[in-house]
């Protein structure tokens, strides 16, 4: 997978907006929001942060070890850093939408329901 690739799966997620509240370089997704994904465009090989389960992203990084790392710049508790061109197109799936759920889980219950109300 690459960065356009990851793009249009994140885009294509209800309530998702895109911006780079950061910087020119650093691409970040967002569902009602909320950040729930960010790719930095500039950096090499391509990669991006997704946020993860605790103990689902200590057992992620223990099995992809050096392709699954700890969130870069982000909390290493609840983000991981993904280098999106060693890994499986499904799983990248699997976990950006995993990622995407939490973090609707994590909204507001008005913010749950403006997104259930999307057409």
């Amino acid at each position: 997978m690459n960065v356009e690739e990851l793009r249009d799966l994140c885009i294509s997620k209800k309530g998702v907006t895109e911006e780079f509240p950061f910087d020119v370089n650093t691409l970040v997704f967002k569902v009602m929001g909320k950040m729930f994904a960010l790719v930095p465009l500039e950096r090499l090989p391509a990669q991006c942060n997704l946020k993860c389960e605790p103990e689902r992203a200590v057992a992620l990084r223990e099995e992809f070890d050096g392709v699954i790392t700890p969130g870069y710049h982000m909390s290493k508790t609840h983000w991981n850093t993904l280098f999106i061109g060693q890994l499986p197109a499904y799983l990248i799936k699997e976990l950006l939408d995993h990622s995407y759920e939490l973090v609707v889980a994590s909204l507001t219950k008005k913010l749950q329901q403006e997104l259930k109300n999307l057409g």
